[in-house]
């Protein structure tokens, strides 16, 4: 499965989750790609769409390789098996979650132009983005929301690998995937137009 981009992978995913019986009080999309996925979803359900700005911790050597992800306020995921495998001791993670912490307040503040995010305590959330290949970034949201008291979370993904989706099912209410990718190597191979989203373009989906 291919998709057009990310305007049709979300109305793909709205249809899919309204045709089985999920509702969505709040929609979130991980910044940025997976605001692109959001909009539509929250314009089917006719909630509101908000951003959530979260960033993976990259390997020492190689910084598309994530060994964990970090969201607002400090929450983190670490795969601390793999970080030291990839020579990342407790110095090295705690000096990027500092680094990537400021990067996030940055990006929050400007994404919501000076305004508080969504409340989400009590609240049916659907979280998205454009794909998961690693799922570090999913699994920090999914913290993230839990510690914001979400009612129910469900995540809604257009392509994740069968692992990921194990990984998260038992963390969450539900979790929607068009497309289980077992050799899912990187996510824009299965878009046909999988450019990169600006922060223009999130701020104009966020703020039409």
């Amino acid at each position: 499965m291919r998709f057009a981009n990310r305007t049709q992978a979300g109305e793909a995913l709205a249809s899919h989750l309204r045709t089985s019986g999920i509702t969505a009080q709040v929609v979130i999309g991980l910044a940025r790609g997976g605001v692109a996925i959001a909009a539509p979803i929250a314009k089917s359900f006719g909630s509101p769409v908000d951003v959530l700005v979260v960033k993976k911790i990259p390997s020492v050597y190689n910084p598309e390789l994530a060994i964990g992800a970090l969201a607002p306020d400090d929450v983190s995921v670490i795969y601390w098996r793999n970080a030291h495998k990839e020579g990342a001791d407790e110095a090295y993670v705690h000096a990027k979650k500092e680094e990537l912490q400021q990067l996030i307040h940055q990006k929050s503040i400007a994404f919501h132009k000076g305004k508080k995010p969504l409340d989400v305590r009590g609240k049916n959330v659907v979280v998205t983005d454009d794909g998961a290949a690693t799922g570090a970034t999913m699994e920090v949201a999914i913290r993230w929301l839990k510690a914001k008291k979400a009612k129910k979370i469900i995540v809604a993904l257009p392509v994740a690998p069968p692992e990921v989706i194990a990984r998260i099912r038992p963390e969450v209410a539900d979790v929607v995937v068009l497309h289980e990718a077992s050799d899912l190597a990187s996510v824009g191979d299965y878009y046909e137009d999988f450019v990169q989203v600006t922060d223009a373009e999130v701020l104009s989906l966020l703020h039409p």
